[in-house]
């Protein structure tokens, strides 16, 4: 839940870009980017006039009948958040979970990372189903703005968006009528784990052209608990980013976008497919993120814009694992294990905004992308006699087949208003053909295989009047089976084998959110209920010969019928100006109807959040929160997920008004996490490894200079 202002200052001309706003204005910033002497200025934006790029071209939230969060930089300095999934997590229908401190992922109302389509600036994030790290991988300080689509609410991005669609919005330079250079530091320290961050960020441009670079640091130990250090959770991270505008025409724009992330020494103390024994290490986790676009506006009189983009993203994941078994007197010992696998994927996309009327505005385009992926594995093995290790063995193994998945398809989506504007009607349809094929290895032959699919949605906004709007959603999604989990391999010498499985059939989605929102004089509301069935939904099952047997043989496989369904709320209620209360809260139900409705795994228990807030732009702002989670107990979980009890947290944040000097300005930024040092587990990180214990009381404090 955010604070809400009142909008003083509106962006209507792009002159206006280089402008400081006076003290206490806030600035609606266009999808475009802020401009980055600014950035210290922006105080909070007003959600409600937010635009959203993820779903349909300049539409307000206010204005969607779709189901949206967004989150934006602001969000991410009143909070010590490490990742995006840190600050995404507070936001209602968004749970987090992960492998530690800084390999996380989101939950969408049940649906983790496999279920959702998740993007760099419209790029796409493809890696490894059994890694939480697509979130990771980015630099909290170049985050313009998170966009979730939450359910199959957007036909757009085709396959994959069961559950939804974050989409990160990174920053970006900006055109300006007058020559003109600025730059931003920030700095941060957490307590917790020693955690420290240095950013820095430097652009210039003029009527033609603009270049925008940025680079940072980040390092951390070994986070602490109330019950004790939280081994190998360490972690250091290097980011560098370089966006550049030129315009060849005053109507059209070539834009280059460039990222690089680094992180080593992860370490990884939770993780669905390693021993509860061992000790993995991301030694190294890279992406790579290169795009090149060239932008048309104001074609036709009913043709506005027309988009054209390539793009590559490259990652490559190098693990470290210790299995840590016992020494045998007589036998075989894994001491070490390395895998790793490289992810590329290129595509091509264009994209047209049409305005045949005022009361419509139609989006339609073409995609195609690839994902290639290949993989290594190496098992060092000691061998044993009488006790004492008498020769060395290494395995070369493939964990995955060199294999490629190819998708293109064709989307629309139309937006129409009736009755004066109180009746709004978005239509989305998509149909790709997805096409698989592998080369063969030890594990599975060579073959491949084409999935048609098509997805759809149909959202209906009404106003029922000046101060309440009615919502309702349909839908109609697919996914078609990842490439690990056809084929993947995993036997990291643990006590668990994971198989994949080439004759997986898709994923079809049924869903529908009704929802209510209501606002009236400083009054905030907003309820949706939803519900999701899923057919032949992929879940890995236990699959041993032996019931009795310790060493698991798990191998995915299509449930049935699965149906998700709950609802999440947020409510605010502003007492006197700049003082407000706030709550939000979130719930789901996962079960397999086909299989006597059996739990889903990884479905979140009951979130709640509730605070208090003050933001006096002369003085400081200030909050103070109590965030809960509910219990997952025996007879609520899947088979092999741990019961939890729940739990309560209270944050306290603190930010001082903004001091300027000249055309600098700077702003402090400090809090303290779990005030009382409270001792509690999270389902989605517990349920992944051992992470048995959540981060205790943490002192945090930032700085931020622009110039």
């Amino acid at each position: 839940m955010k604070p809400r202002f009142r909008i003083k200052a509106l962006l209507s001309l792009p002159a206006l870009l280089t402008a400081l706003p006076a003290a206490g204005s806030v600035l609606l910033v266009p999808y475009s980017g802020i401009p980055e002497e600014q950035d210290t200025t922006v105080s909070v934006r007003t959600l409600e006039e937010s635009v959203v790029a993820s779903f349909r071209p300049d539409g307000a939230i206010r204005d969607m009948a779709a189901d949206v969060n967004v989150v934006t930089s602001l969000d991410a300095k009143k909070s010590v958040a490490t990742t995006a999934a840190d600050v995404l997590s507070r936001e209602p229908g968004l749970s987090k979970g992960g492998d530690g401190v800084w390999a996380t992922n989101i939950h969408v109302r049940g649906f983790g990372e496999d279920r959702l389509v998740t993007l760099v600036d419209r790029v796409r994030v493809a890696v490894a189903t059994e890694h939480t790290t697509s979130l990771s991988m980015l630099d909290v300080n170049d985050i313009e703005r998170i966009e979730v689509v939450k359910g199959a609410q957007s036909s757009i991005y085709g396959t994959g968006a069961v559950g939804g669609i974050i989409n990160v919005i990174t920053k970006d330079g900006h055109f300006a009528n007058e020559p003109y250079f600025g730059g931003r530091f920030t700095a941060n320290y957490a307590s917790a784990n020693n955690g420290h961050g240095e950013y820095l960020s430097l652009q210039g441009g003029g009527r033609k052209w603009y270049v925008r670079a940025s680079g940072s640091f980040y390092g951390a130990g070994d986070i602490r608990t109330p019950q004790g250090y939280l081994p190998n959770s360490a972690y250091k991270s290097a980011n560098a980013a370089l966006k550049a505008g030129f315009k060849p025409k005053e109507n059209r724009v070539l834009k280059l976008n460039f990222q690089q992330s680094h992180s080593w020494d992860v370490g990884v103390p939770g993780g669905a497919a390693f021993s509860p024994q061992a000790t993995a290490t991301f030694k190294n986790a890279d992406r790579t993120l290169a795009s090149l676009s060239y932008g048309m506006t104001a074609i036709t009189e009913s043709l506005s814009n027309l988009d054209f983009k390539v793009f590559y993203q490259g990652i490559r994941l190098d693990v470290e694992m210790q299995p840590n078994a016992p020494k045998p007197q007589t036998g075989a010992r894994p001491v070490l294990v390395t895998p790793g696998a490289t992810h590329r994927t290129f595509g091509a996309r264009a994209e047209s905004r049409w305005d045949p009327a005022g009361w419509n505005n139609l989006r339609a385009g073409a995609e195609i992308w690839q994902r290639r992926i290949s993989s290594y594995r190496y098992k060092y093995i000691d061998k044993y006699s009488d006790g004492e290790p008498v020769s060395q063995v290494v395995l070369n193994e493939t964990p995955l087949p060199d294999a490629s998945y190819t998708s293109a398809g064709i989307f629309v989506q139309d937006a129409m208003n009736f009755l004066d504007g109180r009746l709004l009607l978005d239509l989305g349809a998509r149909a790709d053909v997805n096409h698989v094929s592998n080369s063969s290895c030890a594990t599975f032959p060579e073959g491949s295989r084409t999935d048609p699919s098509w997805s759809a949605n149909a959202g209906l906004l009404f106003k029922a009047c000046r101060e309440c709007d009615l919502t309702l959603n349909v839908s109609r999604s697919y996914r078609s089976p990842a490439l690990e989990e056809l084929f993947k391999f995993i036997d990291l010498s643990g006590n668990k084998v994971h198989y994949g499985n080439p004759s997986l059939k898709p994923e079809k989605g049924l869903g529908a959110d009704l929802g209510v929102r209501a606002r009236s004089d400083g009054f905030e509301f907003h309820l949706s209920a939803y519900v999701n069935g899923i057919r032949d939904m992929i879940v890995e099952r236990r699959m041993n010969v032996e019931a009795e047997s310790v060493n698991d043989t798990l191998v995915l496989q299509n449930a049935g019928r699965a149906l998700l369904y709950g609802f999440d709320f947020s409510i605010s209620y502003e007492i006197i100006k700049g003082l407000k209360v706030y709550a939000s809260g979130d719930w789901t139900i996962g079960r397999e109807i086909s299989d006597n409705w059996n739990w889903l795994p990884g479905i979140p228990p009951l979130n709640a959040r509730a605070g208090i807030s003050y933001d006096n732009m002369k003085i400081l702002g200030a909050s103070f929160e109590c965030v809960a989670a509910g219990a997952r107990k025996d007879g609520q979980i899947a088979s092999g997920e741990r019961a939890t009890q729940g739990w309560y947290r209270l944050d306290f944040a603190i930010h001082s008004r903004i001091f300027t000097f000249g055309r600098c300005a700077l702003q402090l930024f400090a809090g303290v996490d779990n005030i009382t040092n409270q001792t509690y587990t999270n389902f989605l990180a517990t349920n992944r490894g051992n992470i048995i214990c959540e981060p205790g009381r943490n002192f945090f404090i930032r700085a931020n200079f622009t110039f």
